[in-house]
Parts: structure tokens; C-alpha cells; sequence
């Protein structure tokens, strides 16, 4: 399983992802999830993948691919694309292709065994830094005022905080607390989920790679906002009034 969050803030856009894989308990593994793009200056793309391993894989190795100069390949690629929204149907398009060719079959794979779905975000020179996500029929939606963030994988656990806490006007320092505490949720009721986390934050109109940091297993503050966070949980549990029985 999976947990990938996208989140789309006034100041730009933040990025987390899990790096955990498993096919059993016995065969758990850690993989990347988070890709980026650049060229400096003019734009920054970076996307986080859920579902078939071998899907998710096979989609990157063909963006990569794409990305060469013209002369090296035969396809356009998300590095040329005019705008944002051109780079999700280059991409949609992309994961739709694997899946066909995995499954031999043309049209909706959703419930399929090679399924995968995609958050995508990032900024094109020209145009405002924009957030989707990409199901794996290859068609996708944008981040809005009323849906400004997205979560891919195991994404239920997570959710109630995003929901309660996210102001767009955040700072990044807030964003990764909150964030932290969403993947601190889901960790804890989901063995399928798990450390390291991978982070990347975008500033809007830099058009260029922003902080990229993991989060490993022992990491100080992980830590704290863990155990803090659950002692906040107990403290505010205990202030609320007691249920009459009678």
C-alpha cells in the first residue's frame, strides 16, 4: 500500500510521500514514490505514484525517456509541454499506454490488477503552479478552492486532519507539521504504510526544484510531533465533559 499527499498553498505547493511496499507481511519493501523534472528557470514537474509497482515504474521509465532531446525519442515530452495542463494529459495518456499494453486491453482499468493512480503538480513559465490527479483511465481533475489537496493510497486515516487544519495561507513549516501528522495517522493504523517519507516543497514562480528532505525512521522531530500529538489527543480527550449516564 501506499499514502502520497498533495497540497496546494498560497506560497506554492508540498509534496510527501511513504516509501513503503509490500506483496505479504514477508515481503515488504522500500521504494521510491516521488519523481521530479525540471528545467530551471522555466519549469518544475514532480509526481508521486500509488498502485502496481510495475505500472508506476514502467510510467516514469517512459516520461524519462521522453524527456530526452528530440533526436533521442518519439514522443513528446512533459519537459516541452506549454502548460501545466498539457503535462497531466501527457501524462494521463502515458499511464493509460502502460496499462493497455500490460493487460493487452483498451479502455477503463480501474479495478484491474495493473491499476495505478498519479497526484501531479508543479508550474510552467507563464502559468500559475497547479495540482491533479490522474486516475489511471488516463483522464484527471484539478485542485480547486474546494478540494485543494490530494491523497492517493491508503488515504482515510490521513484525512480528518488535512480536513480540520489546512488553511491555505499556511506557511511550509506548517504544511510539514501538518503533513507529518497525517502520515503519523495513517502509519499507525496501517502496517502497509511506512517511514522513510520523502518531501519536496515548490515556490511558486521559482520554477525550479524546491527543498527536497527525507524524513527517516529517526527523525527528531517525526518523533516529537508523534508522542506530542498523541498526548495532545489524550489531554484534549480528558478536558472534554463526561457523558451522564443518567
Amino acid at each position: 500500500m501506499t499514502y502520497c499527499v498533495g497540497l496546494k498553498l498560497d506560497r506554492g505547493l508540498v509534496f510527501m510521500s511513504d516509501t513503503r511496499t509490500n506483496a505479504g507481511v514477508d515481503n515488504i519493501s522500500v521504494f521510491r514514490k516521488m519523481f521530479l523534472w525540471e528545467r530551471e528557470g522555466e519549469r518544475s514537474i514532480t509526481l508521486m505514484t500509488a498502485g502496481n509497482l510495475a505500472t508506476t515504474q514502467a510510467v516514469v521509465s517512459l516520461l524519462n525517456e521522453r524527456a530526452k532531446p528530440a533526436e533521442e525519442r518519439g514522443a513528446p515530452s512533459i519537459l516541452e509541454a506549454p502548460s501545466m495542463f498539457q503535462v497531466a494529459k501527457l501524462v494521463g495518456e502515458t499511464l493509460r499506454e502502460v496499462i493497455a499494453e500490460q493487460t493487452g486491453r483498451v479502455g477503463p482499468q480501474a479495478d484491474g490488477p495493473f491499476s495505478a493512480t498519479l497526484i501531479l503538480g508543479g508550474q510552467v513559465r507563464g502559468g500559475e503552479p497547479r495540482l491533479f490527479l490522474v486516475y489511471p483511465e488516463g483522464n484527471f481533475v484539478e485542485a480547486s478552492l474546494d478540494t485543494p489537496f490530494f491523497q492517493i493510497g491508503e488515504t482515510k486515516y490521513g484525512k480528518p486532519i488535512l480536513v480540520r487544519a489546512y488553511d491555505p495561507s499556511m506557511s511550509f513549516e506548517e504544511a510539514v507539521k501538518l503533513l507529518m501528522l497525517s502520515f503519523d495517522s495513517t502509519v499507525k493504523a496501517n502496517l502497509s504504510v511506512g517511514l522513510p517519507l520523502d518531501l519536496h516543497l515548490y515556490t511558486a514562480e521559482s520554477f525550479r526544484t524546491g527543498m527536497i528532505r527525507r524524513i527517516e525512521r529517526d527523525d527528531a522531530f517525526y518523533e516529537m510531533i508523534s508522542s506530542g500529538w498523541g498526548e495532545a489527543l489524550r489531554a484534549a480527550f480528558d478536558r472534554l465533559p463526561a457523558y451522564s449516564l443518567d
